[in-house]
């Protein structure tokens, strides 16, 4: 078993507490990262998962044969399995653990590409809108780029402090619920300001929780934009008294009607990031 290489210290985790989010120069090795790329890039050529639902584009309709402006794998080390002995998951269990307490699980979630020059933005959003009303999340996103990560190519950004919201109104890209991908509701983004961006070199990693607001730009370079985001978390509670969100029941997505399809079929659909509904 690998041991953890990377630990924080006692004021990295008071700034993620207080702000909200954390950004490592390094949460893994080149030659980690070398062969976590590898094997992402296979299971993209192959649109692995596709027939599920767990591979779609983010930001477009989803449409067969459509060009993807932002195509998403959920669940990548179910295709990629060899992931799943990786430096990067030691050592970001090790920092959840830190962060979240000794009983924290940590697992890959999903993967998301961002295609040279026309990938597109990943909307202002908070991950726990495109999960369960009904529950209150304790967990960390740990997204970490497999090349360098830039503003002109998609790195993440964040709104320090807005952990401290609970979920605000949100809704599908351009407001088409054919659109899987979620966007802060217009009349909420004055809660957008005093933004700070955090570019990474291959391998680092920011932590956020479910409840930050962020978002990635656009990729305007002339490379695509690799990042894979693992997710921990302890288990969620239940809320005395659900929220509303609207947003989930006027989804109409291509990806859905995958999984609907092929659980029909008998065919096993795991269960999305969180065990709950899936995202970013």
């Amino acid at each position: 078993m690998r041991t953890p290489a990377v630990s924080l210290s006692t004021a990295q985790v008071d700034q993620f507490n207080t702000q909200g989010f954390l950004a490592l120069p390094s949460l893994t090795d080149p030659e980690d990262i070398a062969r976590l790329r590898d094997s992402y890039d296979r299971i993209f050529n192959e649109m692995a998962g596709r027939d599920r639902g767990d591979q779609f584009d983010l930001a477009g309709t989803d449409e067969e044969g459509k060009k993807q402006s932002l195509p998403q794998i959920l669940h990548p080390a179910q295709y990629a399995p060899e992931m799943n002995e990786s430096a990067l998951l030691v050592n970001a269990t090790q920092v959840a653990k830190q962060l979240l307490g000794q009983d924290a699980s940590c697992e890959f979630a999903h993967a998301i590409f961002k295609p040279a020059r026309y990938g597109a933005e990943t909307p202002w959003h908070q991950d726990a809108a495109y999960w369960s009303p009904e529950l209150f999340y304790t967990s960390v996103s740990i997204w970490v780029p497999l090349q360098e990560a830039t503003p002109e190519n998609g790195c993440m950004e964040f709104i320090p402090r807005s952990q401290e919201l609970d979920v605000l109104r949100h809704q599908s890209i351009n407001n088409d619920p054919r659109i899987h991908g979620l966007e802060i509701h217009p009349d909420d983004r004055h809660h957008i300001a005093g933004t700070k961006t955090c570019p990474l070199p291959p391998g680092g990693a920011t932590f956020h929780g479910p409840y930050m607001l962020h978002h990635t730009g656009p990729n305007r370079s002339q490379v695509p934009r690799r990042a894979l985001i693992l997710n921990a978390a302890l288990p969620p509670r239940k809320r005395a008294t659900p929220l509303h969100f609207p947003w989930q029941k006027e989804w109409q997505t291509a990806r859905e009607a995958r999984a609907t399809a092929a659980a029909a079929r008998g065919i096993e659909v795991g269960p999305a990031p969180t065990g709950e509904l899936n995202k970013r």
